[in-house]
């Protein structure tokens, strides 16, 4: 049972997340043979002031 955690920063519309867990479990339904059904798919949306990246914080 495949369990992908997606973290990105916030902003995406809901029809692009909804592409995404599409996409993302056809990648793996057919790289790993598991079961459309078995996989799953989490997205955990951060705001921008709790990224940082080479040392600054994403603004």
């Amino acid at each position: 049972m495949p369990i992908i955690n997606i973290q990105m920063l916030e902003g995406r519309t809901p029809q692009q997340k909804e592409m995404l867990i599409k996409e993302v479990t056809e990648a793996v339904v057919r790289t790993t043979g598991a079961k459309k059904e078995a996989v799953s798919i989490v997205i955990s949306d951060m705001k921008k002031e709790n990224y940082g990246h080479a040392g600054e914080v994403k603004k």
